[in-house]
């Protein structure tokens, strides 16, 4: 799997690089027969007169690429370091997430948190740290690594997950890989469910797909339209936070991964792979219709919301929730 803008971002860099050192380093590379060439025409074209300005054009056309090339090598240079191996900036542009990620979140990911990794290739260089349950992950779509997913952690290799479709529960059982029977599950619990201040809304595009927008308004008003999600708090690992579930919604069953030896609903993480699940849970495309995550896919662990914009459906650029700006939980 190869990351084509860091390789794109990469090659600038080297190649700028390669300018850079030659314009910064002369005394080494001044007797190569092109820089020589090149030094030559400009004491030449500065000797003529002032009616041989056209040389002076034509060498300066020749060279300015080679100016551009040394004056952008170290912001090149800072962006590549920062974004493969630091922190990398990401926008939500769904609410897979909601109410602990909302649409027109900016946040920023640690790259390093789990390790330091080709930023090509993706292959681990050195390993820091594994991921933990309950982490927010940003990781490279299983079926098309072309797109960038962010979930919640909630399996690690060998955990049996069991997701109760009527509840909208998990139980996860640890090192469940081998065929012996577990019976021990990790303590996870849950609040009673209560209405939430997220409206859905449904409509019907020109082609007769089914499309859906979230609205943010207080428990007070009534609905005219759309439907009120609900929402409880989950805990487990000693993380809690929210999740959000539509009222009344049926899962297809059908649509779930059906890992082979393993019944409906239930999967056991292989080796090297991860469980991932969104905390919308009914709006929200994750391991349990697609699968797991192989540990390549892992792009880093998301920490900071460090900008929000209300955005609504129709409108360029709305007002800032500056209340929303902060560490994720």
């Amino acid at each position: 799997m190869v990351n084509m803008y860091s390789l794109i971002l990469g090659i600038t860099t080297f190649i700028t690089g390669i300018f850079w050192c030659l314009e910064y380093f002369k005394p080494v590379f001044f007797k190569t027969r092109f820089w020589y060439n090149l030094s030559q025409q400009r004491q030449h074209a500065k000797k003529k007169t002032p009616d041989n300005n056209d040389i002076i054009v034509n060498i300066s056309r020749k060279t300015g690429w080679i100016e551009i090339c040394v004056s952008i090598f170290p912001v090149l240079l800072l962006v590549f370091i920062m974004r493969s191996f630091i922190l990398e900036p990401f926008y939500i542009p769904s609410g897979s997430m909601m109410p602990t990620l909302l649409i027109g979140d900016f946040i920023l990911v640690k790259k390093f948190a789990y390790g330091i990794k080709d930023p090509i290739t993706q292959k681990t260089l050195i390993k820091t740290s594994h991921p933990k349950r309950g982490d927010i992950v940003l990781f490279k779509y299983p079926l098309d690594p072309k797109l960038d997913y962010i979930k919640r952690l909630v399996g690690l290799p060998g955990d049996r997950v069991i997701y109760n479709p009527i509840s909208k529960h998990i139980t996860v059982q640890p090192n469940c890989a081998s065929k012996k029977t577990c019976n021990t599950a990790l303590a996870i619990t849950y609040d009673e469910f209560t209405p939430s201040d997220f409206i859905q809304n449904f409509n019907i595009s020109d082609n007769g797909k089914i499309n859906s927008s979230f609205l943010q308004l207080p428990l007070d008003p009534q609905v005219t339209s759309g439907i009120r999600l609900a929402q409880c708090k989950e805990s487990f690992n000693g993380i809690s936070h929210n999740i959000l579930i539509l009222p009344g919604k049926k899962d297809q069953l059908g649509m779930y991964y059906q890992q082979k030896n393993s019944s409906l609903a239930e999967w056991v993480v292989p080796k090297g792979n991860y469980f991932m699940i969104g905390d919308n849970r009914d709006n929200s495309a994750d391991s349990r219709y697609w699968g797991f995550v192989p540990e390549r896919n892992i792009v880093g662990k998301a920490t900071t919301i460090w900008m929000s914009l209300n955005k609504k459906e129709g409108q360029w650029l709305t007002r800032i929730r500056l209340n929303r700006i902060g560490n994720i939980h």
